[in-house]
């Protein structure tokens, strides 16, 4: 059963502050529901939302392609296809906070055909809130 403690997150949070620091980002660390660790990234020179709008316009079957969406001013990160939704410096950041989110004990034992989730917790990178959008800075 996915569980994080607010101890867990003071753990975690030194890893996760270097890397928003190395790549000069600004964000938060949180939890919710005793189950997700929650990093909200607000600004930074790395246009992230602006790496994932042009690799979602170049698939067709994306809702921004298909649909000629504009590109958004907040997303939340999938940290499942990461390597298929951002490249260069913009996939680096997010790998490398994603793994620090994770910690070294992070474990995923589901197995979605019988309808079993076991994951140590779940990881959530929203860009920018829904009431804040995300600041990019020089």
């Amino acid at each position: 059963m996915a569980y994080i403690s607010q101890e867990k997150k003071a753990q975690l949070a030194p890893g996760i502050k270097a890397v928003l620091k190395k790549f000069g980002m600004k964000g938060t660390i949180a939890t919710r529901h005793h189950s997700t660790l929650i990093c909200n990234v607000s600004q930074g020179p790395l246009d992230i939302i602006g790496n994932m709008y042009e690799i979602a316009m170049t698939k067709p079957e994306t809702f921004y392609a298909r649909d000629k969406q504009p590109k958004p001013t907040h997303i939340q990160v999938n940290p499942y296809w990461i390597s298929e939704n951002y490249s260069g410096k913009v996939l680096a950041f997010v790998d490398e906070l994603i793994t620090a989110m994770k910690g070294a004990d992070w474990y995923d034992r589901s197995d979605i055909q019988t309808d079993y989730f076991d994951t140590s917790w779940y990881v959530d990178v929203n860009i920018g809130q829904w009431n804040k959008p995300y600041q990019l800075v020089a």
